[in-house]
């Protein structure tokens, strides 16, 4: 069974994660910021990350840039209400796969997962 990492400080939003990604077939952790997402790295492999960029204690863009000094090839996807330009370039930088934009609908999460999960 694959396993997938949702990290968002929104438990809406982490639980919508989850129930989509377990109708898919994955076993599904989830963390609240990207410093207990770190500790849960360390623990755990994972198939994929699904992260938020704005969190307190440790953003989306820092978790990227930590993870990614260990870790460069599990596929990391951006979920976000963020849509600048910017942003979107230093994740990319930083090692992001891709960027969905919140609201999402859970078919295409899962449409895009298995695009960058094999």
């Amino acid at each position: 069974m694959k396993r997938a990492l949702a990290i968002d400080d929104s438990a809406t939003m982490r639980n919508l994660v989850k129930i989509a990604l377990e109708s898919a077939g994955f076993q599904v952790d989830t963390a609240e910021n990207g410093q207990v997402a770190l500790e849960l790295t360390k623990k755990n492999t994972y198939d994929l990350i699904i992260t938020d960029i704005n969190m307190p204690v440790m953003d989306g863009l820092q978790f990227i840039r930590e993870f990614r000094s260990k870790d460069r090839t599990t596929p990391i996807l951006i979920l976000t209400t963020e849509t600048e330009a910017a942003k979107k370039e230093e994740a990319k930088r930083l090692g992001a796969t891709g960027w969905i934009v919140k609201p999402f609908k859970p078919e295409d999460l899962v449409k895009v997962v298995r695009r960058v999960v094999r």
